[in-house]
């Protein structure tokens, strides 16, 4: 996709176009743009919110899936709990 037409699905998000969000989301997505995501995120698209989980726990961005399940986030929180049952397979 090139910038102008991003940019056009920018805007068309912007104005409320649930079609264009979700193409945002997959789009940015595909390209693994944390930022994209957490923008999409932070204007309340649960979607946005879910695909920004799975990029930072395929990354192993411990920082961002803290700062997700610091702001209320339990899929963030889940995949944070078994990250530190899989590195302390104890328990302890």
């Amino acid at each position: 996709m090139s910038d102008p037409e991003l940019e056009l699905l920018r805007q068309r998000a912007a104005r409320g176009d649930s079609d264009a969000v979700d193409e945002l989301i997959e789009q940015a997505a595909e390209r693994g743009d944390m930022a994209e995501l957490r923008s999409l995120a932070a204007s309340g698209s649960r979607d946005a919110a879910d695909q920004l989980v799975e990029l930072a726990a395929e990354r192993n961005d411990l920082d961002e899936l803290r700062r997700l399940a610091a702001g209320g986030n339990q899929d963030a929180a889940d995949v944070l709990a078994e990250i530190d049952s899989e590195a302390d397979p104890s328990g302890s």
